[in-house]
Parts: structure tokens; sequence; C-alpha cells
């Protein structure tokens, strides 16, 4: 039920119209209507009836309240200081007895001696109970009624409080000086507020300075404005009113500047799952091993969160650091199903209720995890060259989405991925062994001599813990607008949107891996070499119905092929084919017919560019670049690299073509994976080193080289001598010789052979 307000329209009277305060100047009875002065002098004439049934007219507390109520919102109990509380207490206990002669209020509950004859209501009028009230006050002791702040407690002031204290309780026995206003220093003029106000301008354009300099600018700007005459407070209030206005200006000057451009477009407030995807890369704080040497490692973690429900909807583990490619398959992981694994039970199943797991395991094909999937609308992401680049551009076309960077210094646009990297420390990665800490000064003594996970084990452990403990951790403060006092978790929250939306299962077909990667352009087909791509040849049976040709593509490339090309692995380029519109792979040409070649990605294949081209080399085909990448990659057979003598960034880097390679062949579809053996052929003269093999093939390696040595170092070893009877061993000695071509037909002729004696 609520109570009308009385309008008080009278002269000087405040009025809040619209939520601007105006001024009665002046009232016109007779005419019934009033003039009103704005804050900026403007001034209008409005009737009695049109402010009467205006919807937002309200009368101003500045002159429609009392006491501490003027101008601010109500005083309550809690204002009261605990002395001042208590005082107030006080004065409702005199109240009482004047009222029912008990100071509890309570006839159930008297005091010792209540109720006195002078306050029982049985025997004397109220009148009579208040002027007993007012002696008794008067006849205390006079400072100690100070104290108790009822020195000057009369008649009237009895009936003032009782008046106040049945309309708002307790509070209104408090005095008005015990809640004064605040926030006011009349040593501010409107002169040095305008000095305040210039030098916050120009400091933010300037580099950080003291608050003396402030003081200083302060005085220079009043002087030089207004005149030597105008009062200036002193530093201690200058510092006080900076703080209350503007901070305590502790953060560094960039951000300050930061802080005060505009906001565009207000805020945005995130309602169901999808609509904002924050991404963003930090590199693990747990040392792990890379699979190829088993060197403990660095590896860079990037996480793609839903917003809404604060899921993990997909992660990646690269090594030494991501690239477009790598973002771009991220967001593919967040539109496809993420798939069971074996050694995850049931209640890590597709846990939602409105959809079954029978029916999206025969959708994708699989059994599905308990992880959401979705089709992101928007994507929020910083400012790095990984995710500000012509790549990216087509990414976005191809997944629908809109792939928006934060506001420069603006962290809080992605607040909530920035506070999940610290969650996940906390909660998972300070548990495990290799662990680095928040910095080099709180590093263990030795984390790289404590790593045991490989990035395999680290990716299995990290996908089965937020699918097992981030997924049903409760929010707490992140409660959604339409809950926020309830307890949620990422999984109820996604369920719940199942209710209030409904729930569009896309799972993009397996062909959406070939759309994401760089495209490149090709003019003709060359009949024998096939395309050529960043220097490299390609070539496969899909290019034989187009060779020497050009293609029948119209607009701006008009007349060329589109080849996509892995990034992470060079090995392969992929060709659609313009009839079927099927993916064919092109392997490059400088491939042993039979075999396999380590993995090499961009960077590897610009370093055995620039080195041959540095030695003078001008080879005319592939194969003949292979000895020369294959001693770029440090895997050839001279002593100088071995493994064994690689310093641990080479080692890196070549394990990072390894993994990319392995990550490109998890990313492709299977059904047009290249299907590689299991076991090497026995004369393959490449050797892939796997750790812990490494090891055992590099002392090997080295028996062998030094066996050479010493057979090379020392003399040659005789010959063993034929044994006995050798010589006869070697001929028939049952074959007769043919006889003399001067004695043929002679008797007696001799039957030694020729030259015999």
């Amino acid at each position: 039920m609520s109570t009308a307000r009385v309008l008080d329209l009278s002269v000087g009277a405040g009025v809040v119209l619209d939520d601007v305060e105006w001024i009665v100047e002046r009232r016109e009875p007779h005419l019934g209507r009033v003039q009103l002065v704005g804050p900026d002098g403007s001034r209008q004439r409005l009737t009695f009836r049109f402010l009467a049934n205006h919807q937002h007219c309200r009368p101003s507390s500045r002159t429609s309240g009392s006491g501490a109520g003027r101008g601010r919102q109500p005083a309550s109990v809690g204002d009261l200081k605990p002395d001042r509380r208590r005082l107030a207490e006080l004065r409702v206990a005199h109240l009482l007895e004047v009222k029912t002669g008990f100071r509890s209020g309570d006839p159930l509950r008297p005091g010792p001696g209540e109720p006195k004859p002078e306050y029982d209501p049985e025997t004397t009028t109220l009148t009579e109970r208040r002027m007993a009230k007012v002696a008794e006050l008067k006849a205390l002791n006079r400072e100690e009624a100070k104290l108790l702040g009822l020195a000057e407690v009369g008649y009237r002031t009895l009936i003032r409080w009782e008046k106040n204290r049945s309309r708002f309780g307790l509070i209104g026995c408090a005095d008005d000086r015990w809640l004064r206003e605040s926030g006011g220093h009349p040593s501010i003029s409107e002169e040095v507020r305008e000095a305040i106000f210039a030098v916050r301008a120009e400091t933010l354009h300037r580099s950080r300075v003291h608050g003396r300099t402030r003081e200083a600018m302060i005085h220079q700007y009043v002087r030089e404005t207004f005149g030597p005459d105008t009062a200036v407070p002193g530093y201690h209030t200058l510092l006080r009113v900076w703080k209350e206005w503007f901070g305590p200006n502790g953060a560094r000057q960039r951000y300050e500047r930061s802080a005060q451009l505009p906001t565009k477009a207000g805020h945005v407030v995130v309602h169901r799952p999808g609509q904002v995807v924050a991404l963003d890369t930090t590199v693990l704080p747990v040392m792990v091993r890379e699979g190829v040497f088993g060197d403990p490692v660095k590896v860079h973690l990037t996480l793609a969160m839903d917003v809404y429900t604060h899921s993990l909807c997909a992660f990646r583990l690269t090594l030494v650091s991501d690239t477009s490619v790598d973002v771009a398959m991220l967001l593919r992981d967040v539109m496809l199903p993420l798939p069971m694994r074996a050694d995850w039970g049931e209640d890590m199943e597709w846990p939602y209720p409105g959809l079954p797991a029978a029916v999206v395991a025969e959708f994708a094909g699989y059994e599905v995890a308990g992880l959401p999937f979705f089709a992101p609308e928007t994507v929020t992401t910083d400012h790095g060259s990984v995710y500000r680049n012509h790549h990216l551009v087509d990414v976005q076309r191809v997944l629908g989405c809109n792939i928006l960077p934060s506001r420069i210094l603006r962290p809080t646009d992605k607040q909530v991925v920035e506070r999940a990297f610290g969650s996940i420390r906390s909660l998972l990665f300070e548990h495990l062994l290799g662990y680095t800490g928040v910095d080099v000064a709180d590093r263990g003594a030795d984390p790289e001599g404590d790593a045991t996970w490989t990035i395999e084990e680290m990716e299995h452990v990290i996908a089965t813990w937020i699918v097992k403990v981030w997924q049903q951790r409760r929010l707490g403060e992140y409660a959604p607008s339409w809950d926020p006092g309830g307890d949620h978790s990422p999984n109820s929250l996604f369920a719940a949107s199942f209710a209030q939306g409904g729930f569009a299962m896309e799972i993009p077909s397996p062909e959406l891996y070939y759309q994401l990667l760089p495209q490149h352009t090709v003019t003709k087909i060359h009949g024998r070499r096939g395309v050529k791509i960043r220097g490299l040849w390609y070539d496969g049976p899909a290019l034989d119905p187009y060779r020497d040709q050009r293609s029948t593509r119209g607009g701006r490339r008009k007349g060329q092929w589109i080849v996509h090309r892995e990034p992470r692995d060079r090995r392969t380029v992929f060709f659609q084919d313009p009839l079927t519109h099927a993916w064919h792979p092109l392997r490059w040409t400088g491939l042993p017919p039979e075999g396999r070649t380590p993995a090499f990605g961009d960077a590897r294949v610009r370093d055995f560019l620039q080195r041959a081209q540095k030695a003078g080399l001008k080879p005319k085909t592939d194969a003949e670049l292979l000895p020369l990448l294959l001693d770029v990659i440090g895997l050839h057979t001279p002593v100088a690299h071995w493994p064994t003598r690689l310093k641990k960034s080479r080692r890196t880097e070549y394990a990072r073509d390894v993994i990319q390679a392995s990550t490109a062949a998890a990313d492709r579809p299977a059904t047009q994976a290249e299907q590689e053996p299991a076991n090497r052929a026995a004369g393959d003269t490449v050797v892939h080193l796997h750790w812990p093999e490494q090891a055992r093939r590099a002392e090997e390696s080295l028996d062998a080289e030094r066996r050479r040595r010493r057979e090379v170092a020392g003399p040659p070893r005789p010959a063993l001598p034929p044994p006995l009877g050798a010589s006869y061993r070697k001929r028939n000695l049952f074959i007769l010789p043919d006889g003399d071509e001067n004695d043929e037909g002679e008797p007696g002729g001799s039957s030694l052979p020729a030259g015999g004696e």
C-alpha cells in the first residue's frame, strides 16, 4: 500500500521533474500555476494539475525533508555509531517509561521498582508523567546530563521525540547533529575546483608526477586565471580531495589514460551460451617433457571460455607459441562435441537433460563427454599478432562468427578468462610436479628436474579435470542475472539454457578442417611438377585431369586455383576437386617414394631455403633439396648433428615440428588422413627419434662412429692365407685339357696343356 505525498508548491520549495530539480520561484494561485527555475537559470510555467498528475514529479527532499534526511537518503539505525546508538536507546527507554510506566515498554517484564508512582498509568495522566520526567532529567548532574544528551530536555522535546519514535522508530530519537552532512569541503571553492579538474586533465596527458607537483600546478592555474588573491587550501586537503574524486592514483599512467576513454555502446549483458567466447593464451606454469627428446620445456595454454556459463569449451597446448591455425582449430573444437576417452567413466558422459546422450552420440558418430559445444557468435581476444591477421579474417567468415578484439589496455573486457587462469593454477597446476610458481622468486629449487608429465599426458589431465571438476564446480559470485543468489555450475547453466532458448545442435562436417587452413592461389597447374606453394612443389593423382589448365573461377581470382596448406606440417597441402568438391592431399615432391621424412613447418622451410641460397645452390628438383633439409632439421648422420650434441633450443624447435605435425594429423579428418606405417622398413635412411628410445639410439650411433674411426686410424689387417689345397678346390680336376693344335692328328702326341713342359 502506497501513501500519497503532499506536493509543496510554496515559494522556495523544490520539485524534481523528470530527474531535474526545479525551484518554485513564483506562485499564482488565482491562475492555478507556478513558475519554476532550473539549475541552469531556465524558467517555465506549469499548472497545478499538470504537476499533480505528472508521473515523474516528486517533492525534493532538500526542502520537504527534515533533519538528516534533507537531500540525502533516509537515515537508519545503522548510521549511528555505537555510543550514539546507546544514547538513542536511553531516550527511547525514558519515552516508554512516560507512556507505559516501564522502561522496557512491556508490563510483563518490569524492572526493579517499576512502575514508579509518578509514572503509574493507573494513577497519573500522560501530561503529569511528562512533567515528572522533565523534573527527573533536570535533577541530574549537569555534566552527566550533557554526556547523556539529556541536558536541555523539556516538555515539548518529549512530545517531539515521541512523534518521531512512533514514525521512524529508534532513529527518530537520534539528534540530527549526530548525522551531519559529509562529503563537502568548504575550502574548495569553484575556482579551486576548476583548477583541480584542469590539472587532472593535464597530468593524464603527461608522465606520472608527484602530489607536490600537482599542488604547484593548482597554485599556478589559480594564480594565472583568477589572480593571486584567490585562496587555495593546503597540500593535505588537496591530496584528500584528489583521492576522493579520482582515486588513490596507484595505477600506471597508461592505464589511467585508458580508463578515461569513452565507452562505446555501453555494457553488454550476456544472457545465452555462445553469445560471447573469450580467448587468451598464457605460459603453462608446469614444466612438461616434450615427446621427441624428453627435455623439460614450457608450453603455451590457450583457453576458450564461454562468458555466460563459464564453461571451458576447448583448450590447446602448443610448444613454443601458438599460431593462427591453432586458434582456428581451437574455435573448431568449440563447435565439435568432445569424444569420450578410454579411461573416462559414465559419470563424465553427456549429462544435460532435454537432449539424451544417445541422440548426440548418433549425430556425432561417437560417445560424447559432458562438455558444451555450440557455434560461437562473438569471440573476444587481445591484440596479439596471432589474433590479428588475414587468416583469422577468413576463419571468422567460414565459422560465421565475429572475432572482436578487446579495447586497448582494457583487460576487463575478457576478465572472465583472465580469472580462469588463476583459478586453474590454484585448483590444478599447483598440485602437479614441475609447477614453476607465479614468478621466478616463487619458483622451486629444480622444477625442470621435477617434470614428469609429457605433453600428451598433461593434455589428458587437463581435459579430464575440466569435464570432471571444473564443469561441476559452484560458480559463486558468477551466478546468472536471473538467479543471483542461487547455486549454479557451468553444467547447470548450460542445461538451464535448453529451457530458456533451446539448443541448436549443429555439428560441423569434417571438411571444416580444410576450410580453416590458409589459402593460396595458383595460376596454372604444371604438367609434370604439380603446384608450387611457398617454394615447394606438391603433386598428386588428383591434379591429373587439370594439368596445364587454368581454373574456370571468375571474379577477383579469375582463372586461379585455390590450394590450402597446413603451416604446422608442410609435407602435404590439400586440393579441392572442382567437380566433386572432395578434398585430396598433395604430397611434397621431395619426399622419398617410400618411407618417411621428419615433419617440418613454415619456419623450417624458410631456414633451409635461405641456406640453399647462401650456398649458391640452384636445385632443379625438390628431391635434391631433401639432404639439405635433413641437415637443417638436425637428424642427418654427421656427428655434429647428433641429438646428443644439439643445444636445448634446437631440440625444442625439432620437437615443436614433430608435435605440430601430430596435432595436424589429429585435426585432419580420419577418412582423409595419411596412413603411416607402424614399423619402419629396413632400408629407410631417416631415423625418427622418440623419447626414451633416443638415448639408446644415440649410444649405438656413438659406438659405431668410434669403431669406424679406429678402423681408419690403424693399419689395415693382413688377409689370412688360404688353407692347404685350396687352389685344387677352385677347379675341377677331372676335366681333360684340349690338345695342341700343332700335334693334332699325330699319334703319340702330348696330352699336356699348351705351354706345359
